[in-house]
């Protein structure tokens, strides 16, 4: 099987060939793997092209507009060097010590009115020139790798970085009208986004939205299935009406166990990233196995930065004959792996992906 098959396979639990591998790394890892391998690609430096499995696909373009002065939705002045997203949310630079990390500033967090909100400069997405979006997942497939498209805060997170959370829960807890209006418009740009991505053939599309902390749910489950479920669901449903056999892959960190028959019920397939702190696979595994596919589950704040390249081997090991032969396991770091993750436990997952071995290979 191409790497593409292979991968497609395991999410639909029928079985693998070989574990895949992903290594998503912050600035300063990967400025150390450039001084090692310098432009070789990954899968070269590692001796396991074909456990490098995808490639991430453009998504639509904005329509053009004039600039947009930013600084007239915020009180203080920010630092010099603070950029902003298309839609005005402000990354403001940390200290030295904060390396890659920035302050988010919320362009809406101080706006009192459903005016202010209405008013507000969203962009506008050109759903009318997809192209780009195509010829990348052809050339994706021609080269056996499996074509994403990424789409992560897609209805709550990009909400409340615009509207700031303390607001957005608020107007969710008052039955506000911003609350609706500021979620929809969310949503509506989320459903054109992974339509277009459906539609341009993408293999999965990559969803999410962090609702859970380290030992519970962000809100009420009662208040999840009443604001954002629905509009999850819409988000899904306009991918699977462009084309019904796109994966729709979930990422929200933290403790979601509550959660997880809920984003089934949306139509969640793959759930991204089972973090060991707060969750057992074991125990996932057991209870949702034969619904859901999973993605991560080798933790970020222990195994990978504080563990012996032994602890990672014996981790990986230990999941992937969890999900068994069928597969149903991506397994990998559940989240960005930060400055201090020793290079020996990297390579140590990746070996240890590559040395696991399924009748299938």
């Amino acid at each position: 099987m191409t790497p593409r098959e292979n991968l497609i396979s395991l999410y639909r639990r029928q079985g693998y060939e070989h574990a895949p591998v992903a290594l998503p790394l912050c600035p300063s890892l990967r400025e150390h793997y450039a001084s090692i391998a310098g432009d070789a690609p990954m899968g070269e430096y590692f001796d396991y092209p074909e456990g490098f499995a995808t490639r991430p696909t453009p998504g639509l373009n904005l329509k053009p507009r004039d600039p947009v002065d930013w600084s007239v939705y915020f009180d203080e002045p920010l630092k010099a060097g603070t950029t902003f997203s298309d839609y005005g949310v402000g990354h403001e630079p940390g200290s030295e010590a904060a390396k890659h990390m920035t302050y988010m500033r919320h362009p809406l967090g101080r706006a009192s009115s459903l005016e202010e909100l209405q008013a507000f400069p969203f962009p506008e997405l050109d759903t009318e020139n997809v192209q780009h979006m195509r010829d990348a997942v052809e050339a994706t497939h021609a080269a056996g790798l499996l074509a994403l498209g990424h789409m992560h805060c897609t209805v709550w997170e990009a909400a409340w970085y615009i509207r700031d959370m303390t607001q957005l829960m608020m107007d969710m807890t008052m039955e506000d009208e911003k609350a609706t209006f500021m979620l929809d418009k969310i949503t509506d740009h989320s459903c054109q986004r992974a339509a277009a991505y459906a539609a341009a053939g993408a293999d999965v599309i990559e969803l999410g939205d962090d609702v859970g902390m380290q030992d519970s749910i962000m809100m009420s489950k009662t208040m999840y299935e009443e604001w954002l479920q629905p509009r999850l669901a819409r988000v899904i449903a306009a991918a699977k009406a462009e084309n019904p056999d796109v994966l729709i892959w979930y990422h929200t960190c933290g403790y979601v166990e509550p959660l997880i028959d809920n984003l089934i019920e949306a139509g969640v397939e793959v759930l991204n990233p089972i973090q060991p702190e707060c969750m057992d696979f074991a125990e996932i595994h057991a209870k949702y196995g034969k619904q859901l596919s999973f993605h991560g589950t080798i933790g970020t704040q222990t195994t990978m930065p504080f563990g012996t390249p032994e602890d990672v081997r014996k981790e990986v090991q230990r999941n992937l004959e969890i999900a068994g032969e069928q597969g149903g396991l991506f397994c990998c770091p559940t989240h960005m792996l930060e400055p201090e993750v020793p290079w020996e436990n990297i390579e140590a997952y990746v070996s240890a992906c590559k040395e696991f071995k399924t009748a299938g290979g």
